[in-house]
């Protein structure tokens, strides 16, 4: 699909702004990730609810044999818990920690990019910002 005469002129000028702020142009075509990084259990995580796992099985089982239901449902929740267990990440294994400081965020409203964006908004908004 072809664009129009406007349509290119304000791609050109987007790409002119664009090209007037370094810092957001670096930004925006530096390396991104595709998806987050995934958070893993560590390797004793995996072992342990596994193990809680098994033995809420074997207490189902058990269960089930003497026809009691408290020990069943025992076993349920002790089964969930270890799968739950296995499954998450320990709270303080995130895949920032211990590193350096977050890059600056450039301040909110210094880019003649986003003022030149905001004040285009407004007008077609009729001058009212909300």
């Amino acid at each position: 699909m072809a664009l129009s005469e406007r349509e290119k002129e304000l791609l050109a000028q987007l790409e002119k702004q664009l090209n007037d702020d370094p810092a957001f142009a670096s930004t925006m075509t530096g390396p991104q990730d595709v998806v987050a990084p995934a958070l893993t259990a560590s390797p004793r995580h995996l072992v342990l609810g596994a193990l809680g796992a098994v033995l809420g099985l074997g207490v189902i089982i058990a269960g089930v044999a003497s026809k009691l239901i408290i020990v069943g449902v025992l076993g349920f929740l002790l089964a969930s818990a270890g799968l739950y267990f296995a499954t998450t990440a320990p709270r303080n294994s995130s895949p920032k920690a211990g590193k350096g400081a977050s890059a600056p965020r450039p301040s909110k409203g210094s880019s003649s990019f986003m003022r030149g964006l905001e004040e285009k908004w407004d007008k077609r908004q009729g001058g009212t910002r909300f």
